[in-house]
């Protein structure tokens, strides 16, 4: 991961062709460090023209003659919302519902079974979405309790998604995915538990009792204190520390490793490895899939 090394005075301006702004190396290395302190997020430089389109939006649609202009609005008080409309325009938030598909078959086949069992006696499950985006994540783990529970919300069930993006955690929290969402989702999971919109924009809403497995909270993966107090059973953290340097890493999964149940699960992205102590406390026991040493895997 690319740390966050500016080199301004060896990186020239950026304006494409036709266009009204100015990106200059030091507009840039502000956006960067900003964005670096809210999220933890490294920008690399040759992410320049990246910036540069999808912050002129929101320059035009702030009547914004600079980047310059802009940096002093987001640096300054009055800045707030637009700092976290800035945030928004620079992360990615793909996500789909069963993405990396192997890591919900290893929970139905190998993990779920014998936590369903302990939560009929009375016991308790509980599964981390973090980084969720927009919530086809968090769901994806409720629909897979469903398929082998389906009496799951009555029992002592719960599945916790979060996100730094309070723009995506809203979407999450209402629930409703266009038809071009369900291409992952089995047809009889999707007949259950989600119902047709029936108004001009279409789609499907999740159901009641799909809603009730799921909440939704606001966290900074890289920032401050965790409201958490409990262990979970699995926690699914992918695709997000890729954009956070070796030190951001480190830290996030060493916070990380105590919140998992000894014997529990944490699944991870592709692109990604374990680093630091967190590397010694995890067994691998599938493609991107750790077991916390010290329980049955």
């Amino acid at each position: 991961m690319s740390t966050l090394s500016m080199a301004a005075d060896h990186r020239a301006d950026v304006r494409p062709p036709g266009t009204e702004f100015v990106l200059t190396s030091t507009d840039f290395q502000a956006i960067a460090a900003m964005l670096r302190h809210d999220a933890g997020i490294a920008l690399p430089e040759f992410k320049t023209a990246l910036v540069y389109a999808r912050l002129a939006k929101r320059l035009r649609a702030l009547g914004l003659g600079s980047f310059a202009d802009y940096c002093a609005l987001v640096a300054g008080p009055s800045g707030t919302d637009e700092r976290r409309h800035m945030m928004t325009a620079l992360t990615t938030n793909l996500t789909s519902f069963f993405r990396e598909a192997h890591h919900f078959e290893h929970l139905k086949t190998q993990v779920l079974p014998s936590l369903l069992d302990n939560a009929r006696r009375g016991g308790r499950v509980r599964l981390w979405s973090a980084a969720c985006s927009t919530g086809q994540e968090a769901y994806s783990l409720a629909l897979t309790i469903l398929s082998l529970a389906p009496d799951a919300a009555r029992l002592d069930i719960r599945v916790l998604g979060t996100d730094i993006d309070t723009a995506v955690l809203a979407e999450a929290q209402a629930g409703v995915y266009a038809d071009a969402e369900f291409g992952t989702v089995p047809p009889d999971l999707r007949a259950r538990w989600f119902q047709r919109v029936r108004d001009a924009s279409g789609g499907w809403r999740v159901t009641d009792d799909l809603r009730r497995l799921v909440s939704f909270r606001q966290l900074n993966l890289a920032g401050g204190g965790w409201p958490m107090k409990g262990r979970f059973h699995a926690i699914l953290c992918r695709n997000v520390v890729i954009y956070f340097d070796d030190t951001i890493q480190a830290a996030v999964w060493r916070r990380l490793t105590p919140l998992v149940e000894p014997g529990g699960h944490l699944y991870i992205g592709h692109s990604e490895r374990l680093i630091g102590p967190a590397a010694r406390a995890f067994e691998n026991v599938g493609i991107t899939t750790y077991c916390l040493l010290g329980g049955e895997a």
